[in-house]
């Protein structure tokens, strides 16, 4: 999953005094919050009331919310925290405005909304700039896009931006089974991109492959570098998207075609320490490092991104996969299975629901 180590300051999340409290919401609000650095089994349900929105925001409350590697690499302290303890991890999630600040003008009370930023979503209600909030459209459920907005604006710069592939490419997507990569190859196809994954055992390479790869080499018994040479007359590829990091970065480079790029965008597998900037001069290669967050900025940016994804989800051209589900308050369960690579496609939490059910 993409990381965002380097990504500019954001509103955090920070329960607010109950001075200003909504007393509209039927069941108690609350956030799952990790004390201090460490493992999922910190994950503690606190109190977190319900205020007012201020000037240019909004109060919403969640009824999705994604799971990301990012969120991992929060809870874990690799990334450092924007507070002393109890920090609410979660970068994206769906949900319904619930009251407007003064000034906000574009959204009302009823309307459906998603956004990413990077921590704060594991919540039941959140209150947030305006500005970084998205309409959801007619024909995209809550729940899709919660499991889709970090994930889809992320492809959407991978391939428009860090590295404009156009029809008649050929590129390699790593970790094709996951969240964002099985969006990458369905919207890589729709561009006319030739795009080959790689994932890991069986059955995440025949999904990866129903969801608009060309090819799709299994990383635990095969030599990825060879097969990509093989299946290019060994040219190589015109980009790498790599999300995984120290286990695939050196050998992503060997993949390239002269004056390719490699985006560099996630750690799933720990930093990639063995990599040198030389290691670029043996092909005239480019190493792009991007975060979504300096994109999402850019309002502009954000709400073309956005209406780009949610028409090709809305008519089925992009499918969003949402393999797992748990309730909020399970939120520890998820990153079980998120760290033990035991998940495909998008993870999100419900709210509200007891059983998790979409």
């Amino acid at each position: 999953m993409p990381d965002n180590a380097n990504a500019p300051s954001v509103a955090e999340f920070v329960p607010r005094k109950p001075d200003a409290m909504n007393n509209a919401a039927a069941a108690p609000a609350y956030a799952m919050a990790i004390a201090e650095p460490g493992g999922p089994d910190g994950f503690r349900r606190i109190a977190a009331p319900v205020a007012d929105p201020g000037a240019g925001e909004l109060l919403i409350r969640h009824t999705a919310i994604g799971v990301n590697f990012v969120d991992i690499y929060m809870r874990s302290g690799l990334y450092p925290w924007p507070v002393t303890r109890d920090l609410v991890t979660g970068a994206e999630a769906a949900g319904i405005i619930e009251k407007i600040g003064e000034g906000v003008s574009g959204f009302a009370p009823g309307d459906r909304v998603a956004y990413t930023l990077r921590n704060g979503a594991y919540a039941t209600h959140r209150v947030i700039d305006a500005a970084q909030v998205v309409a959801i459209p007619d024909g995209v459920s809550d729940e899709t896009a919660a499991a889709s907005v970090l994930k889809g604006l992320t492809a959407r710069y991978l391939i428009h931006d860090s590295y404009a592939a156009n029809a008649g490419d050929t590129v390699l997507v790593h970790a094709a089974a996951g969240g964002v990569g099985l969006i990458l190859g369905q919207w890589l196809a729709q561009k006319g991109v030739k795009a080959i994954g790689t994932a890991g055992g069986p059955e995440k390479c025949a999904l990866a492959k129903a969801n608009g790869y060309v090819d799709v080499i299994d990383y635990r018994t095969t030599d990825f570098v060879a097969r990509i040479n093989s299946a290019t007359d060994g040219l190589g590829v015109s980009a790498v998207f790599d999300s995984v990091g120290h286990d695939t970065v050196t050998k992503s480079l060997r993949c390239l075609r002269r004056h390719g790029t490699l985006v560099s965008f996630g750690q799933s597998s720990g930093p990639a320490l063995d990599f040198q900037i030389n290691d670029l001069a043996t092909g005239s290669f480019r190493l792009v490092r991007p975060s979504v967050y300096h994109y999402t900025c850019d309002r502009t940016w954000l709400e073309q991104a956005a209406a780009d994804l949610f028409s090709l989800v809305a008519v089925g051209t992009i499918r969003i996969a949402i393999n797992q589900t748990w309730p909020l308050d399970r939120v520890a369960e998820a990153h079980k299975a998120l760290e033990g690579r035991q998940t495909s496609g998008s993870t999100i939490l419900t709210v509200g629901r007891p059983d998790g059910e979409v």
